[in-house]
């Protein structure tokens, strides 16, 4: 069912009011289940909660329930459970990439440490999957399992391409598959579940979701070379320092000299822009178009997403679905 942007577009705050008062069910949810016998789980908990975040994995079960039926217990649940075990994965990654700051505050693995932070991220998972079994669903656990097991794959590939040069675009989009759109597409899948959504009606917003995550993780590239650290809430130019090549960087790549790519490799070598300034990268990115041509990758799946929510019938929840698209493309941090 095709209908004129116009007619559909929703703005942020429109969205937020209309998951406003679930959110903070499933945020109260998240503190009472982020509660633990052992002090510097609870502390920790209590410090990523405070920091905040778009809250935008809740607010796809959210919306895709209500695509289909009102909102349940179970829905409010899986909402938790999604924004739980992505917290989990942000643990384990700023203590993998010795990261400082997580949304312009200290890391839990600089004020806590990484043996630390790294046990209360696996207990943060293993919460996560004791809220999910209480809806007595085989369903859901196979595909939370299933999530989980491609997050940890991603990571692992991860790490064994630091610090290398030639990453592809096929390399690239394998890491961005498991560790960000699988977990979209999940959140959205979970709200149809819940809803009652046919198994096709349930895989068709799966799609959605995953072209929504691809848009949203080549976005996040871009902007950590073209935000601000202010906006970003994190150094600008620190995936390159921590020895990730990303999408914008792979197309530069493709064409730069190698004295251009002798630039890149330094930095990965010296984790950090010293020989080589963030200026001179970002002139090699500016020179060869590696942020419009990334840019223009991420509206490829944007139009995607919103070919497949547009087919569902239209309501409240059908409008905030599309416009989050648009969110994902515009924003700035």
């Amino acid at each position: 069912m095709g209908m004129s942007r116009i007619g559909q577009a929703l703005t942020a705050r429109e969205i937020l009011n209309l998951v406003d008062k679930d959110m903070r069910r499933v945020e109260e949810v998240m503190r009472l289940e982020s509660v633990a016998s052992v002090e510097a789980i609870s502390a920790i908990n209590k410090h990523i909660q405070a920091s905040g975040g778009k809250r935008l994995r809740p607010t796809l079960v959210l919306l895709s329930t209500q695509l289909f039926a009102p909102l349940t217990d179970t829905a409010i649940a899986m909402a938790a459970v999604v924004e739980m075990i992505h917290t989990a994965t942000l643990v384990h990654d700023d203590v993998i990439d010795a990261a400082e700051t997580r949304r312009g505050k200290p890391s839990t693995n600089a004020l806590w440490g990484n043996q630390t932070s790294v046990l209360s991220g696996d207990w943060l998972y293993m919460q996560a999957f004791q809220v999910a079994v209480r809806a007595r669903n085989f369903r859901i656990l196979d595909l939370l399992i299933g999530l989980t097991q491609l997050m940890v794959e991603g990571e692992l590939l991860q790490l064994e391409r630091l610090g290398r040069i030639n990453i592809s675009e096929t390399d690239y989009m394998e890491l961005v598959d498991r560790k960000t759109a699988s977990l979209f597409s999940i959140c959205a899948r979970l709200g149809a579940m819940t809803g009652g959504a046919s198994e096709a009606d349930e895989a068709r917003l799966g799609e959605f979701a995953w072209n929504l995550g691809i848009a949203f993780q080549l976005v996040d590239d871009v902007l950590d070379f073209t935000s601000r650290e202010k906006i970003l809430g994190k150094p600008v130019g620190n995936d390159l320092r921590e020895g990730k090549v990303t999408l914008p960087l792979v197309y530069a790549l493709q064409d730069a000299t190698p004295i251009e790519r002798e630039k890149v490799a330094t930095v990965l070598r010296e984790q950090d822009y010293k020989s080589v300034t963030f200026d001179e990268i970002t002139g090699i990115l500016k020179k060869y178009k590696g942020i419009e041509r990334a840019m223009e990758r991420a509206q490829h799946f944007t139009e995607r997403a919103r070919t497949l929510i547009s087919d569902f019938p239209e309501s409240p929840y059908q409008r905030a679905l599309f416009s989050v698209t648009e969110l994902v493309t515009a924003r700035d941090h």
